[in-house]
C-alpha cells in the first residue's frame, strides 16, 4: 500500500467517481450490490499503514463479492481537509479511525450521517461509555473500532505493594518516585474527575457547553491534588514533559508512571520489570481518565449510502481482529477476548473511562486547561484560581468557535 498525499487521494477519488458515473446512469445509486452495473466505493483511512492495509484486503474480497470497485486509501492528513473533501463530489464515502472527540466538527459540517438503528447498540460494547462516545443528541454518528484511556504503570523491583488508593500511591512515590505528563490535560483530567468535576455538563447524553465543571468544588481538589505532586511532594518538576516522564521510567529511576498503552512497548524493550493497574482511588473515588474512541463515519453526501453501510458492516465483522493483532489498539467488541495482560488491564479502566467531548466546543479546552495546569504547578497560581481562570476562558474560547 502506497501512503498517498491528500491531494493526491482527491484526485483519484474525483477520476474514480467519473469512471463510476459513466458506469452506473444513476447519481443516486440505490445500495443493490447484485446489480449487473459495477458501482464505487473510496473509503479514506486514518488508521495506521498497517491496518490501512488489512482494512483494504477486506475491502478488495468484499468488493469482489458484491460487484463493487472499492478503493482504500491512506490519509493522514488535517481532519478539517478530509471534512472539505468530504463536501465535495469528489470525497469518500467511508472515513475510517476518526477519534471521536472530531465528531462533532463532521456532524455539524453535515459530512456525518445518521448510523442505521440497531447497528450501534450497548449490549455489543465494552461499556456504554462507547457509545456515548460517538452519540451526539441522542443520535449515533460513527460506528466505534477501537478504544483507548490511560492508566498506571509501576515498576515491579521498585514497588513493594501495589496501592490501592492514589494516597498510598504518593507515600510510597517519595520513597521510588512517580512521573507523568502532569500539564497534559488529557492526563490530569482523572484527577479534577475523582471527586466530581467536568469540563461540560452530560445531560442524559447531551453534553450542555454552557456548564462547565472545572472551577467546581471537586475539580479544585483534583487541582489541589496535582499542585501537591509538585509543589509539596516534590514528586516531579513543573516543567516535566512527557518524553521526560516516559525516560524516567523506562530507565528505572521512577516506580510509577501515569499513561497509555502506547507506552508498553517501549517499557518491554528497555527491559522494565513492570505491570499496569487500574487507575488508584483519590478520596475515595475511581479517577474517571478520559477515553478516546477511533470510529468510521460515512459520508452524509456518499452517492452510494446504503452501499457504503453494508462495506461498513463488513469493517466491523473484521475489524476488531485488525485493530487488536495489527494495531495493537484496544477493542471495543465485548465479546472480543483478548490474551495480552496489559491490554486486559487498560479494558478494566475503559470501563469507568469517561469519553472527551465529541462536540465543537471541545476546541476550547485544550489550551485554557494545559496553561492553567503550567501556572499552577510552577506555583504562580493556586488551585482554585486555576479552576476559576479555566472556566473563564473556556466560555471565551466557545464564543470564538461560534
Amino acid at each position: 500500500m502506497v501512503k498517498r498525499s491528500k491531494l493526491l487521494a482527491i484526485l483519484i477519488a474525483g477520476v474514480i467517481t467519473t469512471t463510476a458515473f459513466v458506469g452506473c446512469g444513476s447519481k443516486g445509486g440505490d445500495g443493490n450490490a447484485n446489480s449487473a452495473e459495477k458501482k464505487t466505493l473510496t473509503v479514506w483511512s486514518h488508521f495506521t499503514t498497517n491496518e490501512v492495509q488489512e482494512f483494504e484486503k477486506v475491502a478488495k474480497a468484499w468488493g469482489e463479492e458484491n460487484n463493487v470497485e472499492v478503493n482504500v486509501v491512506e490519509d493522514q492528513g488535517k481532519f478539517q481537509e478530509m471534512i472539505q473533501a468530504a463536501q465535495s463530489d469528489n470525497g469518500p464515502d467511508i472515513m475510517l479511525g476518526v477519534p471521536h472527540d472530531n465528531l462533532g466538527t463532521f456532524q455539524k459540517a453535515g459530512v456525518a450521517a445518521e448510523v442505521p438503528s440497531g447497528m450501534v447498540s450497548a449490549d455489543k460494547y465494552t461499556s456504554e461509555a462507547v457509545v456515548d462516545a460517538v452519540t451526539i443528541d441522542g443520535k449515533v454518528y460513527a460506528v466505534p473500532f477501537a478504544q483507548e484511556t490511560t492508566s498506571m504503570f509501576y515498576n515491579k523491583d521498585l514497588v513493594k505493594e501495589v496501592p490501592k488508593t492514589m494516597e498510598d500511591l504518593v507515600a510510597q512515590a517519595k520513597e521510588v518516585g512517580f512521573v507523568y505528563n502532569i500539564n497534559d490535560f488529557y492526563f490530569s483530567y482523572a484527577f479534577l474527575s475523582a471527586n466530581g468535576g467536568y469540563v461540560y455538563k452530560n445531560n442524559n447524553g447531551t453534553l450542555d457547553p454552557s456548564d462547565i465543571g472545572l472551577g467546581n468544588e471537586g475539580a479544585v481538589k483534583g487541582l489541589q491534588f496535582i499542585s501537591d505532586l509538585v509543589n509539596t511532594d516534590k514528586l516531579m518538576a513543573a516543567d516535566i514533559t512527557g518524553d521526560i516522564a516516559k525516560g524516567e521510567f523506562t530507565s528505572g529511576k521512577a516506580g510509577f508512571y501515569f499513561s497509555g498503552p502506547w507506552d508498553v512497548s517501549g517499557a518491554k524493550e528497555a527491559g522494565i520489570n513492570f505491570g499496569v493497574i487500574p487507575m488508584p482511588t483519590l478520596g475515595g473515588n475511581a479517577p474517571q481518565t478520559f477515553l478516546g474512541v477511533q470510529s468510521a463515519i460515512v459520508n452524509e453526501n456518499s452517492k452510494n449510502k446504503d452501499l457504503a453501510w453494508k462495506l461498513m458492516e463488513e469493517f466491523v465483522n473484521k475489524g476488531q481482529d485488525i485493530v487488536y493483532k495489527t494495531g495493537s489498539r484496544i477493542p471495543v467488541a465485548k465479546d472480543y477476548v483478548v490474551e495480552d495482560e496489559y491490554t486486559k488491564v487498560f479494558m478494566e479502566q475503559a470501563k469507568v473511562a469517561y469519553p472527551m467531548p465529541n462536540i465543537v466546543e471541545v476546541q476550547a479546552m485544550w489550551e485554557p486547561a494545559a496553561n492553567n495546569l503550567k501556572l499552577l504547578t510552577s506555583g504562580q497560581i493556586d488551585a482554585a484560581t486555576a479552576g476559576k481562570n479555566m472556566v473563564e476562558q473556556v466560555k471565551e474560547g466557545i464564543k470564538q468557535i461560534k
